[in-house]
């Protein structure tokens, strides 16, 4: 029969008791005799198996209490408990568990066919089993409280994450809106530039034509045929491209496009020549809202 008592730290220090010819010899340490076994009126033979059950018992009982000092501090706390005190003490409360499953293996055995080699240790193995019974539901009971502060914490953690997901997709949303009034500002510029070119296209061909028939090379053309050609060339552009349904559409809404490139110019900053051989120290190119 091997059973461990578990120290202030909870190493397991293993003892052990040797059944031949009816004798019974310790291996390891030998512990105290228990009150246990002289308060039941265990026969002198038979005490050693008392007082080794006893000992363990009462060392994992020990080693329990101590951990449920530990686990109330932790519930005390304000903050979050800290995984590495969780993952210490879950180990613990599982070492505990471990040897309180060999101590009933053990009384399991002892109270069939194994306890009839002992004589007289019926009560004290009844009161064993008893107190047995009442540190088992202590371990049960501390270990479901780990798992709760454990389940606590992960739900503090998870309430972290979500605040910095809706704090990225806040920022997010932001960058968003920004990019849309930016491309409805860029195509108010584009706008803008279209109707600069089309103007200039019109304006350019009957210039380009009065600066052909101006040169001495063309002073075989008649006055008229010239007066005529310049009037045609000023009057069918502008008919064929300000007849469009688009252009006519895009010069009504030249007061809004105006205005989108007013706002996108103005939010653009002026950077001296100096901040712009520092660009780590230039302004912001996004202005922040006061």
């Amino acid at each position: 029969m091997t059973l461990a008592t578990l120290d202030a730290a909870g190493r397991p220090v293993w003892h052990g008791l040797w059944l031949a010819d009816g004798a019974l010899r310790w291996l390891g340490p030998e512990l105290a005799p228990s009150a246990l076994a002289s308060r039941a009126a265990v026969p002198a033979p038979s005490r050693p198996v008392i007082d080794l059950l006893s000992a363990s018992s009462l060392s994992l009982l020990d080693r329990l209490e101590a951990l449920a000092v530990r686990l109330d501090a932790l519930e005390a706390g304000s903050e979050p408990v800290p995984l590495s005190d969780l993952s210490a003490l879950q180990r613990g409360l599982a070492g505990v568990r471990k040897h309180l499953f060999r101590l009933e293996l053990l009384l399991a055995e002892l109270d069939g066919p194994l306890g009839a080699r002992f004589e007289g240790i019926a009560p004290a193995l009844a009161e064993l089993s008893a107190g047995y019974a009442r540190t088992a539901e202590l371990a049960a009971g501390l270990q479901q409280t780990a798992r709760d502060l454990l389940s606590l914490r992960a739900a503090v953690e998870a309430n972290r994450l979500a605040e910095t997901a809706n704090a990225l997709g806040e920022t997010s949303n932001g960058i968003a809106a920004l990019a849309n009034t930016s491309n409805l500002r860029m195509l108010g510029v584009a706008y803008v530039a279209l109707a600069l070119a089309l103007v200039s296209a019109v304006v350019l061909i009957p210039n380009t034509a009065a600066t052909i028939l101006g040169m001495p090379s063309a002073a075989w053309v008649p006055g008229r045929w010239v007066d005529v050609t310049l009037v045609v060339l000023a009057v069918v552009p502008i008919a064929v491209v300000f007849s469009r349904p688009w252009v006519r559409r895009m010069l009504r809404g030249w007061g809004a496009f105006e205005r989108r490139s007013a706002e996108g110019l103005a939010d653009l900053p002026e950077i001296s020549p100096a901040a712009a051989r520092r660009p780590a120290e230039a302004e912001r190119l996004i202005r922040e809202r006061p």
